[in-house]
């Protein structure tokens, strides 16, 4: 009996020690994996608004003028 309870006693320190180092591994690596994310999440949002904007663009844009006015006199002074 004594041989089953330090056999528990064994595992339980092991999974223990593992759950140390497993936590220590993933706190330090953290900035990595967030970095990571975040680089794919910028790499979708880039491909999904450069394929919106350019209809979006057209749609707003009003057409360009033929022909335009006179040129503004250079007798005139800006009040700024």
């Amino acid at each position: 009996m004594q041989k089953v309870f330090n056999l528990l006693g064994a595992t339980a320190f092991l999974m223990s020690g593992a759950m140390v180092v497993g936590s220590a591994v993933l706190y330090t690596r953290i900035p990595s994996i967030t970095k990571h994310y975040m680089s794919e999440l910028q790499t979708e949002l880039t491909k999904l608004v450069t394929d919106m904007v350019p209809g979006q663009i057209d749609d707003v844009m009003p057409e360009l003028p033929s022909e335009t006015g006179l040129p503004v006199p250079s007798s005139i002074k800006s009040p700024f």
